[in-house]
């Protein structure tokens, strides 16, 4: 488990190296609604605060044999620019199919890409073939407990833009975004949003463990092939409450972002919005709620399609 002593101290080690995101109103999701902008973080989602909390705890060892990670596009963004900040050698383990955007994006930032995997539901495998080939560090995307305090960062901010802040919504791929923001907020209610096809935390909360899922959503910055263990404690201790959106809710909440909060965010972004928006969590009179918009990494094709659905 991590405490709010631990989320503090991961603010103290990431220092004034990434953004504060700022926190924008929004009276036409609700008349107390804010959004927290963490897609205007460094490489565009909230990713680089649990990286660089996790770096810099590395051993000398661990920092010469390099670094290697597993992601959809986000997490490997954010280690890649990490590792090159921390002058780390890295290499990030994703799939076929990823977004060809993020894929670029994380080269773009010095890191190595391997694509030999599938998709999500095999790309764990060939991260364990790579992991004993190279020797590297793994650097994990959710399940650590350095990866989600640093991720609770975002928590803290929360709290003292929004101090009074009744309730926090929050989209919910792998979990160390959630776990960390209800370790960071103990007396918030924290709401976890994840797409229908998309379900990991909910499955891992039913089985009471890391629990496979074949996920499959636009929004793919939450397509995570398992929800971490340790996100899963947290989320069952702290009573974190999760609502399902369909895909069609989630393009919804993306042209809503575009067209009226002027946020430019990515689908995976949009699923605390879907949820206001859609009715899936009733909010009471007077009740103060904060939705993070977790990311902006989309694809030129991907966000002109979508806004121009209707």
């Amino acid at each position: 488990m991590i405490t709010p002593d631990d989320v503090r101290a991961a603010r103290e080690t990431i220092g004034g190296d990434l953004h504060r995101t700022p926190v924008f109103s929004s009276a036409t999701l609700g008349p107390r609604v804010s959004l927290k902008a963490e897609l205007f973080q460094r490489t565009g989602s909230f990713k680089p605060r649990g990286v660089l909390n996790k770096l810099r705890s590395l051993t000398a060892e661990e920092r010469e044999a390099g670094v290697i990670g597993v992601s959809a596009g986000n997490h490997a963004q954010a280690l890649a620019w990490c590792a090159r900040r921390e002058g780390l050698d890295a290499l990030l383990v994703m799939w076929k199919t990823a977004s060809q955007a993020k894929v670029d994006a994380t080269r773009a930032y010095g890191a190595e890409v391997d694509l030999k995997a599938e998709g999500p539901d095999t790309v764990f495998d060939r991260l364990e073939e790579l992991r004993a080939e190279t020797g590297r560090t793994f650097v994990p995307p959710f399940d650590d407990p350095l990866v989600a305090a640093g991720q609770g960062t975002v928590g803290l901010e929360i709290a003292e833009d929004v101090p009074d802040v009744d309730t926090v919504v929050v989209p919910v791929g792998g979990g160390g975004l959630v776990a960390g923001i209800a370790t960071a907020l103990p007396d918030a209610r924290v709401i976890g949003v994840e797409p229908v096809g998309s379900n990991a935390l909910t499955v891992g909360l039913a089985a009471n463990e890391p629990t496979p899922v074949s996920p499959r959503s636009i929004a793919d910055g939450l397509n995570a092939p398992f929800a971490g263990g340790l996100p899963i404690r947290v989320a069952r201790e702290r009573g974190v409450q999760i609502v399902l959106v369909e895909e069609e809710e989630i393009e919804d909440a993306m042209r809503f972002a575009y067209e009226r909060a002027k946020l430019a965010c990515e689908p995976a972004g949009a699923v605390g919005i879907a949820a206001l928006r859609a009715g899936r969590i009733p909010l009471e009179d007077g009740e103060n709620v904060v939705v993070v918009v977790s990311g902006g990494n989309v694809s030129a094709d991907t966000a002109a399609a979508i806004l121009a659905r209707r």
